[in-house]
């Protein structure tokens, strides 16, 4: 059985879980302010919604982080490092791509990750 958990835009979810695996994606809450704090309220939403389906941040196997600017990378590397902690065990494997967001939106991150069940 498929788990959907529902977000604010129509016709899609905000995450998904099947048996013991987690899909989920945000973006900044507030897209007022820059790549850093973006980035802080962007990870506090993927961190919610992997708690909702029973996983965590420590469970994340692959993540991919769409940024609207590259040159802004080193600072975005440095909030998600600091949020991933030290324990290379956590670490997912990532991919991380310049792309062009809508609006005001500077970063776009979807994970999937290991619940159990």
């Amino acid at each position: 059985m498929i788990e959907r958990k529902p977000g604010i835009y129509d016709g899609r979810n905000k995450s998904s879980a099947y048996k013991d695996l987690v899909w989920t994606v945000a973006t900044s809450s507030n897209t007022s302010v820059g790549i850093e704090q973006q980035t802080l309220f962007t990870l506090a939403t993927i961190e919610k919604n992997l708690a909702e389906l029973g996983s965590d941040k420590s469970r994340i196997v692959s993540a991919q982080i769409y940024i609207a600017n590259m040159t802004e990378k080193p600072l975005m590397d440095a909030v998600w490092q600091n949020w991933l902690g030290d324990n290379p065990q956590h670490w997912p494997q990532r991919a991380c791509l310049g792309v062009n967001l809508e609006g005001e939106v500077l970063i776009e991150v979807t994970v999937t990750a290991v619940r159990d069940i």
